[in-house]
């Protein structure tokens, strides 16, 4: 069905689909102990290519240089919980969102800590390195000592360890990642949420090519499909006790 939105000759040209993806981001894209890559993300990928009728086939690559392989093409798409910012719609193109949540920071439970620029001059955070989170936490809180990260693991052990005060990320990659773990028992969300568009953008997206429009076309569609026959939200439910998709779009 969907393959009719771009022609016949190119459906078979585009039937397998290679997605990129970071397997180190739970609970949306991980990798378990077989070496299996498991989580939100690669399951609405793989309801995606079923109802786009593409042969998908998954590439794990470190986010800091996601875009920059994408545009390599090592894979034709992205999906692994990128926000659709303006900055990145400079390099590629997005469909639109498959979800939106907000950003928070967390800290050690009772740590007293006042949650504003003036309150967190002289702390430290730790952030994912090239995410949102980074720019968001250099531009909103600059007194704040911003120590980066490959891995959104890796941030989170060093605040374990002590060696920050605070780590932001999406809410509920901290939730579900960390705050629900043996290791994370003992930290706490701190402060409002953040979900500004300059910041945040609109939400999680898949990035292409640019102008790579027959695959955009047939992504957004898909995301349509499953969406509107229930194949989402049997995904969301088996990880989310609530609608990560957001606001639907005006």
């Amino acid at each position: 069905m969907l393959a009719a939105t771009f022609g016949t000759a190119i459906a078979d040209e585009m039937k397998k689909v290679k997605i990129g993806t970071e397997g180190a981001y739970p609970p949306f894209n991980s990798i378990d102990p077989n070496g299996e890559l498991v989580g939100f993300d690669v399951e609405i990928a793989k309801a995606l290519c079923a109802a786009a009728k593409f042969d998908c086939e998954f590439v794990v690559q470190d986010w800091d240089g996601i875009i920059d392989g994408l545009n390599a093409k090592k894979y034709d798409a992205i999906i692994a919980s990128m926000s659709i910012t303006d900055e990145r719609k400079k390099v590629v193109d997005f469909t639109n969102k498959y979800y939106n949540t907000p950003a928070k920071f967390i800290a050690k439970k009772g740590a007293g800590l006042d949650i504003s620029p003036e309150g967190l001059t002289g702390k430290s955070v730790g952030v994912q390195r090239a995410t949102i989170h980074e720019n968001f936490v250099r531009d909103k809180f600059p007194g704040l000592d911003v120590r980066v990260y490959a891995t959104q693991d890796e941030a989170n052990a060093d605040l374990v360890a002590g060696r920050v005060d605070l780590v932001m990320a999406d809410s509920v990659a901290l939730l579900e990642g960390f705050l629900k773990t043996a290791e994370g028992g003992e930290f706490e969300f701190v402060g409002p949420d953040y979900n500004d568009p300059k910041w945040h953008g609109e939400g999680a997206g898949i990035a292409v090519r640019k102008g790579d429009t027959d695959l955009l076309n047939a992504l957004n569609a898909a995301i349509d499909q499953i969406r509107a026959d229930g194949t989402y939200k049997a995904i969301n439910d088996k990880y989310f006790a609530f609608d990560v998709y957001g606001e639907p779009a005006s």
